[in-house]
């Protein structure tokens, strides 16, 4: 198969489709590379690396979306890159179809086979091409929202660790799967007093047992969230319903009773955000203040530490690229459930239920779609 990595074209978004390692696997199994001329310069992956590796290396996109027959990405294709896809073609990527309509629209009407790493499942029900992320966006939101409490970001002057005699600053985590847990993990790590909301208790059990009495936990009601909200100097919000548009948790009225300075940060706005007021930003802009409070919304955060990222997801993905080469995609989701849950849109149709739901589309099974039973 022939394989086209571009370079990522997001705000700040430095991440790669693929590492040179990842390529010389695939070259390995007897696959052709091609990769867009500095599309690992944010990685520190000049291109004689992917040259190395056995890739051959292509000026501009434009010959990669032409000849590849899969594509491999980080972010979900912006509205002129959709426009180079070809039917029959084979897309490898995040997607985030949900809250996005003209995304998915475009991607129906050039008629590919878009598998997005999101919903890919596993056997333990995890999400795993959507962990790796999770777990640099949870490390990162900690960080990131002490800076937006600087009084020169905006915030309210407040050190998370506190000094002492002076009580440390206040985390609601929303949310204790993989990115919440991660984002409470550092906030403790800089000494703050952190709370986390979680509405499956199983999962509370684990994260008490986890974190040994370092961190309250409670289960999510809208009493607890409006009660965790008005007392946080800073709010991360981390849910997620896989696949769809995340739940408007926190409401412009619970947001009002914070004071002044204090941050709202949505990890959860690659599906749409968790928040009422919660609207993408970039890393060239990443914050806006609304009702006194500062937002911080930057829908691919984890493209600020490129390097760590990519070979993140790459550990994750490259099994499954690796499939979806060595035997055609339609055999590779046929055999594979798991990968087969990651199929988004197939020649037109949308494949994937929650998708279907929150744009109004007729819903497709994959199997149907591929014309395989059992």
């Amino acid at each position: 198969m022939l394989i086209g990595v571009p370079k990522e074209v997001k705000n700040h978004e430095y991440r790669v489709g693929l590492t040179p390692t990842s390529v010389r696997e695939l070259v390995h199994h007897g696959h052709e590379v091609m990769v867009e001329t500095k599309a690992g310069a944010g990685i520190g992956a000049p291109d004689a690396d992917y040259e190395a590796a056995g890739a051959r290396i292509v000026d501009g996109q434009d010959a990669v979306f032409a000849e590849a027959e899969m594509v491999v990405k980080v972010k979900e294709p912006q509205d002129f890159e959709c426009a180079k896809l070809r039917a029959g073609q084979l897309l490898f990527t995040y997607l985030h179809l949900a809250p996005d309509p003209a995304q998915t629209k475009a991607l129906a009407a050039s008629g590919c086979i878009a598998i997005a790493y999101e919903t890919v499942t596993d056997a333990q029900g995890g999400l795993p091409l959507l962990a790796p992320m999770s777990e640099v966006a949870g490390r990162m939101a900690a960080q990131a929202g002490a800076h937006c409490l600087e009084k020169a970001q905006g915030g309210r002057g407040v050190l998370l660790g506190g000094v002492p005699g002076v009580s440390p600053g206040k985390v609601l985590v929303i949310g204790g799967g993989v990115a919440g847990t991660n984002a409470a993990r550092m906030a403790i790590g800089m000494g703050a007093d952190v709370t986390i909301l979680e509405r499956r208790p199983s999962r509370l059990a684990e994260l008490d047992d986890l974190f040994q009495g370092r961190v309250k936990t409670l289960y999510s009601t809208v009493d607890a969230i409006e009660k965790g909200v008005r007392e946080a100097d800073l709010v991360i919000g981390a849910v997620l319903v896989p696949g769809a548009a995340a739940p408007k948790l926190i409401t412009r009225a619970m947001l009002k009773t914070m004071p002044d300075g204090s941050v709202a940060l949505d990890i959860a706005i690659d599906q749409g955000g968790c928040f009422e007021t919660s609207r993408p930003t970039t890393h060239a802009d990443p914050t806006y203040i609304e009702e006194g409070v500062v937002h911080y919304c930057v829908a691919n955060m984890p493209g600020a530490v490129a390097r760590t990222s990519t070979f993140a997801l790459n550990n994750a993905t490259l099994p499954f690229a690796l499939a979806l080469a060595d035997k055609g995609y339609r055999q590779a989701l046929a055999e594979d459930r798991h990968l087969r849950a990651g199929l988004n849109v197939h020649e037109g149709k949308i494949t994937y239920k929650a998708v279907a739901d929150a744009l109004g589309y007729d819903f497709t099974p994959p199997e149907e779609a591929l014309g395989i039973s059992y």
